[in-house]
């Protein structure tokens, strides 16, 4: 054996038996629904929340502050799973989740709601985190893609079926149900959980403390910088005082978080994430699919109907192939990377996604629908092959006891890097219609014109232009993932044995 922690977790799998295993799973795939389903059905309700609350001018942070409290939580989330379990950080989170789920349908005006949103967002994090590290903690590396594809596929229904869903709610009964729907499928999720989930029995770490000081270094500093950069060039400009105050207070904050990690004895982020080159170099690489994630998922509907004409609809079905795709390449990634590695399979996929990307800037003007669908449906297949092997790879380089660490900074350098390709790509976009606008317009205005159904020709021209510029930054963030790969990741991934 490489360590008596893969030990534990083989023996809890045999122990827990297939149906009770099959409770536990269906219990994830509810928890991680509710993750899934939250920002895609809220999104189509905001019409009717605005009319309802008010609050046009800060709606955004619906969305903004529920992803900054998700995004900054995950790292503490995971050493307290791996200090005293999944199961109680689990529960935890879905309570909180499901408390702030309860709160918003009673929300009195936006600024409530948005507070609330917050309170969603902290259970959030404990939700998406440990659903991924209790994935690798049931199955054996040999069966962790039939958890992580069927994960997959939540997210890919999610986003398919979420919009549809919140436009119904909000249509025919009322937002607020957008909020309560929650409550069922939460319970459902928390008495599979209580009931079939059952952790083995470990030594007991006498010494075991929890770093609340870098708790809530890593919870402020991250809080402080990504809203400058979810903010910036949106609430104010980037080079305004208050993007600089943000800036400067997040690089003060970031020092103290290093001072109080490096005195801590159970630091929230542990100096090995870094100093081991295999989660390092998958932590680089999956903050870079972030970052490429952000053309397709916020560019290319405004593409779609502006450029191709299409309805919103038929726009949103563009946009959601990848979806359907993703899941299938990932559900098949392992027939791959048992021949040639984690490392070289991923850097496929990447190095597929790039061409792809690249390819976009050529398509036609107009074009017609099936061209930019064709191209989503490859990209997802090739973010299927990058994503789940070095996510099942990392996983099965560590034990028990650093699982949830490791999973955490993998989903925090991922949900970093779509903050940061939000700010960045938004910049490109807005810099570019700027000048072939003449400096008389953003992407802002430009949606306002499209709700409208004025969009002269070369309004969408410039847009079409735009877009081809993101999609060009998002194969450079392809073409920095696997140049990382490439450098840092070893060749063969350090696995532990079953």
């Amino acid at each position: 054996m490489g360590s008596t922690t893969p030990a534990i977790r083989g023996g809890a799998a045999r122990r827990a038996g297939p149906a009770r295993r099959g409770a536990v799973v269906a219990a994830l795939m509810l928890a991680m629904a509710l993750a899934a389903l939250d920002s895609t059905v809220v999104s189509t309700a905001v019409p009717q929340i605005v009319g309802d609350l008010g609050g046009f001018s800060v709606f955004s942070w619906l969305f903004s502050g529920y992803l900054l409290a998700v995004t900054v939580t995950l790292p503490v989330y995971g050493k307290l799973s791996d200090t005293f379990g999944r199961k109680p950080v689990l529960v935890a989170g879905a309570a909180v989740f499901l408390l702030g789920s309860l709160l918003c349908a009673a929300a009195w005006n936006m600024a409530a709601l948005i507070a609330f949103r917050i309170v969603q967002g902290l259970g959030g994090g404990a939700l998406q985190g440990t659903v991924q590290t209790l994935a690798a903690d049931l199955y054996p590396l040999a069966e962790r893609p039939k958890i992580q594809s069927k994960l997959s596929t939540v997210w890919a229904v999610s986003a398919v079926a979420g919009p549809g869903l919140g436009g119904v709610l909000a249509a025919y009964a009322d937002w607020r149900w957008i909020f309560l729907v929650n409550l069922p499928i939460g319970a459902a999720a928390l008495w599979l959980i209580v009931r079939h989930l059952h952790e083995p029995e470990r030594e007991k770490m006498p010494h075991a403390r929890v770093d609340w000081a870098g708790a809530l270094a890593v919870f402020t500093c991250g809080g402080v910088l990504l809203t400058a950069l979810v903010q910036g060039g949106v609430a104010w400009p980037w080079l305004s005082a208050p993007s600089l105050a943000l800036f400067g207070a997040g690089l003060v904050l970031a020092a103290v978080v290093v001072a109080v990690e490096r005195r801590a004895a159970e630091p929230v982020i542990p100096g090995w994430v870094w100093r081991r080159r295999t989660i390092a170099a998958v932590n680089l690489a999956l903050g870079a699919l972030g970052l490429l994630m952000v053309a397709p998922a916020v560019f290319l509907p405004t593409y779609a109907q502006s450029v191709l004409g299409l309805a919103p609809v038929s726009a949103g079905f563009v946009l959601s192939v990848w979806t359907l795709s993703w899941p299938l390449s990932a559900a098949c990634s392992q027939h791959l990377y048992r021949r040639i590695g984690f490392r070289d399979t991923a850097l496929c996929g990447i190095g597929l996604a790039a061409l792809i990307l690249c390819a976009f800037p050529f398509l036609p003007y107009p074009g017609s629908w099936w061209q930019p669908t064709l191209l989503m449906l490859l990209l997802g297949g090739a973010l299927g092959l990058f994503q789940l092997p070095l996510i099942v790879g990392v996983q099965s380089t560590v034990g028990w006891s650093e699982r949830g660490t490791t999973t955490a900074s993998v989903l925090f350098c991922r949900q970093t890097g779509q903050t940061l390709g939000a700010s960045l790509f938004g910049a490109v976009a807005n810099g570019v219609l700027a000048a072939r606008l003449g400096g008389a317009g953003d992407l802002d205005s430009v949606t306002r014109a499209l709700d409208a159904g004025t969009v002269p020709e070369a309004t969408r021209r410039a847009i079409a232009a735009a877009v081809h510029a993101v999609y060009l930054g998002a194969a450079g963030a392809a073409a920095l993932a696997f140049v990382v790969l490439l450098v840092l990741a070893p060749r063969r991934f350090p696995v532990l044995q079953d």
